[in-house]
């Protein structure tokens, strides 16, 4: 009698502790999900501005004032709607990556949900095991073993205990068959969500594309126009000489800031927050060493007369990486209707030197204007923006305030 009680004991005791770790090890694992689920759901919302902004460039697009804009006016209105389209590239790129999170993260709950039932299934099984061996008659054994009334008061509410750990052991074995199942449909759902995400993906590098051939159409427009050849020509150069100009006031600006500083016996901490390079340029598309045009005089690509090249054009496929090629601050980040979108970076002064380096035709850009950077960090993706035939970087040099050949540093 008295082994048949301790096995009810145990077995209650157990499931108790079976159903506390089960419980324990499900928050954790939701916990871990619904990180990745919260990353997906802001970046979802970002698409959404995104896609809020490409539609007010779009309605932009089809209104009676774009088409008498000019053609570079025009091109600055596609680069703006390329930038974003390459953005939400990069927005459900990010997503599908927490997709992947949230799958795996789902494949432990599925298989610890199913771990939960074998578990509680073998408890199960032993309980209606003993109740096959020994049924009623176990029960009514208790009873009559009782010695008097308040004796078989207390073991009929310990029958009733046995009767309800019964329907707890029963309850438990659905409960982790039905959470198996919610675990199952639950992953089933997010490879599907995952599957869409990749689609929407193709469908936007397509839309890219389509976008990329738009544009590169309005430049072969521009060239085909040979009485506003010069014209353009002549304000490309005018505004790449403005940017120069703005570049030599800033580096000095930069300096003589510098100098305050230093007379004020403060450099270093100054310096901590403005950051010299090394003097030494590194590669600036990690992906490319292809040189599609040379420092030096040369055709204009687009206007078809001969001009000075101030830097050198690096080939690379849209959206690849951009880096600094030296540490410095940031001094320009902007955009216009040449260069497209452009950062330029000064580099301060080393050894009696100034250098500032220019990167031009971004598709985006990943830094402000002073911002600190660092050797090697990314600082924009590759595009065609402005006056473009392609996805390139245009690389300038400036040394002392007069802009040099770029190979001669890299």
């Amino acid at each position: 009698m008295n082994r048949k009680v301790a096995r009810v004991i145990a077995l209650i005791m157990a499931l108790v502790l079976l159903l506390s770790l089960g419980y324990m090890l499900v928050d954790t694992l939701f916990a871990s999900a619904g990180v990745s689920q919260s990353e997906i759901n802001k970046l979802r919302e970002e698409k959404k501005e995104y896609e809020k902004k490409k539609q007010e460039i779009q309605s932009r697009i089809n209104t009676i004032e774009f088409e008498r804009m000019s053609e570079v006016a025009k091109k600055s209105v596609l680069d703006d709607r390329i930038t974003l389209t390459g953005m939400e590239i990069e927005n459900i790129t990010a997503t599908i990556d927490q997709y992947v999170l949230l799958i795996a993260d789902k494949e432990v709950e599925l298989v610890d949900a199913k771990a939960r039932e074998d578990s509680q299934f073998v408890l199960y099984k032993a309980r209606v095991r003993d109740m096959e061996e020994n049924g009623v008659i176990s029960y009514l054994e208790i009873l009559f073993d009782s010695t008097s009334f308040s004796d078989l008061l207390a073991r009929i509410d310990f029958v009733g205990d046995i009767m309800r750990a019964d329907e707890v052991t029963y309850n438990g074995l659905i409960a982790a068959r039905l959470e198996t199942k919610e675990a199952k449909d639950a992953l089933e759902q997010t490879k599907v969500e995952l599957e869409e995400e990749k689609v929407e993906r193709e469908d936007k590098l397509e839309e890219l594309a389509i976008q990329l051939d738009e544009a590169s159409a309005l430049i072969e427009q521009i060239q085909a126009t040979l009485d506003s050849e010069q014209a353009l020509y002549d304000e490309a150069a005018a505004e790449a000489a403005r940017i120069q100009r703005d570049i030599n006031a800033k580096t000095e600006e930069l300096r003589k800031q510098e100098e305050a500083e230093a007379r004020r016996r403060a450099e270093a901490k100054a310096m901590s927050q403005k950051t010299k390079g090394t003097g030494e340029l590194m590669w600036p598309v990690p992906s490319s060493n292809n040189v599609t045009s040379g420092y030096g005089i040369r055709p204009h690509p687009v206007f078809r007369v001969m001009r000075q090249h101030w830097g050198i054009d690096i080939g690379a496929r849209h959206g690849a990486n951009v880096v600094a090629a030296d540490s410095g601050t940031v001094i320009t980040s902007s955009y216009n209707s040449s260069y497209g979108n452009y950062i330029v970076i000064s580099h301060g002064n080393v050894n009696g030197t100034t250098m500032t380096t220019l990167y031009a035709h971004l598709s985006s850009k990943r830094v402000s204007e002073g911002a600190s950077v660092s050797k090697g960090q990314v600082i924009g993706l590759i595009g065609s923006t402005g006056i473009s035939t392609g996805p390139h970087l245009h690389f300038e040099v400036t040394v002392n305030g007069s802009r040099i050949n770029p190979l001669n540093r890299l």
